[in-house]
């Protein structure tokens, strides 16, 4: 059972009231008082309520975001729209790289939480973290689920994954390879997947799909898809879960003599800005970055005040024409 209040002051041998003024820093408290405090709800591993505390307190104005790396074109762009619209809605944004790990996640969303933020906005693979359990947190996910409370902003993976299935298809390629994340992460985006293995079996194609983990090191990912290579001579098309592994996999293919797109065709997926002006030529499935942070940042101030929601939006997904697919 979650320790309650009453436990800590317990514990600390206070009163509730002191314990909810140590929170909320109410007050002169001796030094002595706030230790015991602290030390009660680190012995009991009390989590405070947060959103009893902001309901108490004033609102601060300040949202986190809360994503693997901004080094990704997807996540960065995501972040610099997101952090636009909040700004124009009288919000400052916190934002925190969690680069996928767990601890450091978790300590993000305590630090985050401690500094009284109003709301957050997370793109995390991870699940599992205690701080995600309160109900009716003021959160919203973004591609990501994080549990059955929290609701998630996405793009149509699914028709974005028909779409570069049968766009490769339909330019004649039988042999078509998709590079997706692991099978156990349960996020939106394994519809890309989904709706490949649907295409290719559609057109009595064999669907092969390679799974590479979003996490590891670019000369992993280099390594597997140059075991790509080697293991399928036969392959004629690539249908990448992102335009980044699309850039590697270009590189590695015009490294070994292979023309594109008269000998591999290749689809890519995020759509960027940038990737669209450093691979003009890449043909690519684009997600409405500017619709999804539209979207977040109208759910979350919906959340903030403790209004119903939906618990997913799909947003409509294009496939931008270019000369690789």
């Amino acid at each position: 059972m979650r320790p309650k209040l009453e436990d800590v002051a317990k514990l600390a041998n206070v009163s509730k009231t002191t314990v909810s003024r140590v929170l909320n820093n109410r007050g002169y408290l001796s030094r002595e008082t706030i230790e015991r405090v602290y030390s009660a709800m680190k012995e009991l591993n009390y989590q405070p309520n947060v959103v009893a505390r902001q309901l108490y307190k004033k609102q601060t104005r300040i949202i986190g975001l809360l994503f693997p790396t901004i080094a990704n074109p997807f996540f960065g762009e995501l972040s610099a729209e997101l952090e636009k619209r909040l700004y124009n809605e009288g919000f400052k944004v916190l934002i925190g790289n969690s680069m996928n790990d767990p601890k450091k996640e978790a300590h993000y969303l305590n630090q985050l939480l401690t500094k009284q933020v109003d709301g957050l906005i997370v793109g995390t693979h991870n699940r599992g973290i205690a701080e995600y359990n309160y109900e009716h947190l003021p959160v919203v996910a973004i591609d990501r689920n994080m549990n059955q409370d929290i609701p998630v902003i996405e793009s149509d993976n699914y028709n974005g994954g028909v779409l570069a299935t049968t766009r490769l298809i339909k330019r004649g390629a039988k042999k078509i390879i998709h590079t997706n994340g692991p099978i156990e992460l349960e996020t939106p985006t394994k519809r890309r997947r989904l709706a490949y293995e649907d295409t290719m079996k559609k057109y009595g194609l064999t669907p092969l799909t390679i799974m590479v983990d979003f996490n590891i090191p670019y000369s992993e990912k280099k390594q597997i898809f140059t075991q790509m290579f080697h293991d399928h001579p036969d392959l004629d098309a690539v249908f990448a879960s992102n335009d980044i592994d699309a850039a590697l996999i270009m590189q590695l293919a015009l490294e070994q003599g292979k023309r594109i797109p008269e000998d591999l065709l290749l689809v890519g997926y995020d759509g960027t800005q940038v990737i669209r002006n450093i691979l003009p030529g890449l043909t690519t499935i684009v997600q409405p970055i500017e619709d999804i942070a539209k979207t977040a940042v109208e759910v979350l101030k919906q959340r903030m005040n403790n209004e119903e929601t939906s618990l997913e939006y799909v947003l409509p997904v294009t496939l931008r024409e270019g000369i690789t697919g």
